[in-house]
């Protein structure tokens, strides 16, 4: 399990934008899962329909990429490079995600040529899935 110094040495997001709490490999350059603890500090509920918090679904998105720039740049040909999140297809909200919800980021990349790669993504609270998408990733150094 990855903490969330060991995540800030493989991605280099920073607060308020690093929004994955604790990753494991599932395997390398394969596939990850994530955690993010959805609290109502979080600052965008300040904003985002403040009288009924919702979290962003962009925000989902960007969650489940950086699990997935996890996956892609476990492989040690892509140690210290930079994953950029090149497009986002076929994204379903299932249910909104809540304060005190615990979101289960799970991203397997199902295709890589070179320095691209194609990710499949979901996101869960407890077992039931909450969004889902395609993101294609690029390798920049």
């Amino acid at each position: 399990m990855l903490n969330t110094k060991q995540i800030m040495e493989i991605l280099p997001h920073r607060y308020p934008f690093l929004l994955v709490d604790k990753a494991e490999i599932v395997e390398n350059g394969k596939g990850a899962i994530g955690y993010k603890n959805v609290t109502i500090n979080e600052p965008f509920f300040q904003g985002h329909f403040p009288k009924e918090p919702v979290m962003p679904g962009v925000l989902i998105i960007e969650a489940l990429a950086q699990v997935g720039a996890i996956t892609i740049l476990s492989q040690e040909a892509f140690k210290g490079k930079i994953a950029y999140l090149g497009s986002v297809k076929e994204a379903k909200f299932r249910a909104p995600v809540l304060p005190g919800d615990t979101l289960k980021l799970c991203c397997n990349l199902v295709k890589q040529r070179g320095s691209m790669g194609i990710g499949k993504a979901t996101a869960y609270v407890e077992d039931k899935k909450v969004c889902e998408c395609e993101l294609i990733f690029a390798i920049g150094k």
